[in-house]
């Protein structure tokens, strides 16, 4: 009920005043029956706008960050996640994968469409990633027919660094559906995980022009936040090497004034104990 108010009511109108959105290939979306719904991913407001444009209710499988938040900004993200129509995700693997593509089979087997994006985040850059093989794995056990989705002008929404969106068009491509039925009934390993995964992954890259790059974007990310730590000034270096330095010759001085002690013959160690000078 809040979904339908949400879309049509609510923040649906304003949406389509504000950015404008366009739409082509609705007639490739069934119209009843599961349906998986599969789309690149370069902002949040992706979500918003494949179920907005869409005739039918769309269920996303969204991280479970969203679902987890403490305080009254996480019960109000989780409970704004919740009504619309979103499940929680985990991309950790192991049982908590399992259980997402246990909930994703769940939406399929009650005959609605689920949405899904191959690349597991979001792009970094614009480019179109390699798809994780989980979506094979619901396509498979679910037999529901793939739409791939293009998602046009999302990533020019908001720039690294810009708070609030642009107002600027965006569009939504709904491809002919995908057939994937040749697979019934074979032994599923992963040389036909990564079959059926990039043939979507080619799909959508046909519809939405963008670059294909074979490499997983959490990679690419994980590499970026790292290349994007401050390294140390020139000062900061000048003043590390001076605190060594200082160290080291605080360091001389006990050594020299130990040795002076040995030879004076007074408060030498006693047997067995470990000279300070010589620890790690």
């Amino acid at each position: 009920m809040f979904y339908w108010f949400l879309k049509r009511v609510l923040a649906g109108p304003i949406l389509r005043i504000l950015f404008r959105p366009w739409v082509r290939g609705l007639d490739n979306l069934p119209a009843e029956g599961p349906a998986i719904i599969a789309g690149n991913h370069n902002h949040f407001m992706d979500s918003i706008f494949v179920p907005l444009l869409a005739p039918r209710p769309v269920v996303y499988l969204a991280k479970k960050d969203y679902f987890t938040g403490r305080g009254i900004k996480g019960a109000v993200t989780r409970w704004f996640f919740k009504l619309n129509n979103q499940l929680p995700m985990d991309r950790g693997g192991g049982s908590g994968s399992q259980a997402s593509l246990e909930s994703g089979l769940k939406v399929l087997r009650e005959g609605n469409s689920l949405g899904i994006y191959p690349e597991g985040t979001r792009s970094p850059d614009g480019k179109l990633y390699r798809g994780r093989t989980g979506i094979a794995r619901l396509v498979l056990e679910s037999g529901a027919p793939v739409i791939p989705v293009a998602i046009i002008g999302t990533d020019k929404l908001q720039p690294a660094g810009r708070l609030v969106p642009k107002l600027r068009r965006v569009g939504v491509v709904f491809g002919s559906p995908m057939d994937f039925s040749k697979y019934a009934g074979l032994p599923v390993d992963r040389f036909m995980l990564r079959s059926v995964t990039d043939e979507i992954m080619y799909e959508i890259m046909r519809l939405s022009g963008q670059e294909y790059v074979d490499t997983y974007a959490s990679t690419v990310k994980t590499k970026l936040l790292t290349s994007a730590k401050p390294k140390k000034s020139e000062s900061e270096k000048d003043s590390a090497n001076g605190s060594g330095a200082a160290k080291a010759k605080g360091t001389a001085k006990t050594q020299g004034a130990a040795k002076t002690q040995d030879s004076s013959g007074r408060d030498e160690p006693e047997s067995g104990t470990e000279s300070p000078s010589t620890s790690a």
